[in-house]
């Protein structure tokens, strides 16, 4: 049995996730805010596999990205950004991801408007390899 794709769940989520990270930069979380993008990032490539009928295990969106087909065209520039987006993936959480102090006291609003702009090309570029295959399918 085959089950249905559910790409465009994931990719819905995603969407939620960074729009999360951008409320909580504006909030001040910004740790969260980190955390969210990666996780926005993270939830896109996976819904792209989806789309591709692939499975995709782990957190890494630089490893998730470099293992696409190479035919997605995920260039250099964007698994780059996947790596800065792996380093929010635990440290934003846990206090023992850092010598002292608690993980709200190591980051800052400019980390979060990075990890914000790299999740956003992250998802908009599954987006639009998901969107543009012309099958569509890409609303719920």
């Amino acid at each position: 049995m085959v089950l249905p794709s559910r790409h465009a769940d994931w990719l819905r989520q995603a969407r939620r996730d960074l729009e999360h990270a951008r409320h909580a930069l504006r909030d001040g979380y910004f740790e969260w805010a980190c955390f969210a993008a990666h996780q926005g990032a993270e939830k896109a490539v996976k819904a792209l596999f989806q789309k591709l009928g692939a499975d995709a295990w782990g957190h890494s969106v630089s490893a998730l990205l470099s293992s696409l087909p190479a035919e997605t065209g995920a260039s250099q520039e964007l698994v780059e950004k996947g790596k800065e987006l792996d380093k929010h993936y635990i440290p934003p959480r846990y206090p023992d991801s850092h010598p002292q102090g608690a993980p709200f006291d190591y980051y800052t609003r400019g980390e979060a408007e990075r990890a914000i702009e790299n999740g956003e090309a992250v998802i908009s570029f599954c987006e639009d390899k998901i969107l543009g295959s012309g099958d569509g399918q890409e609303g719920p």
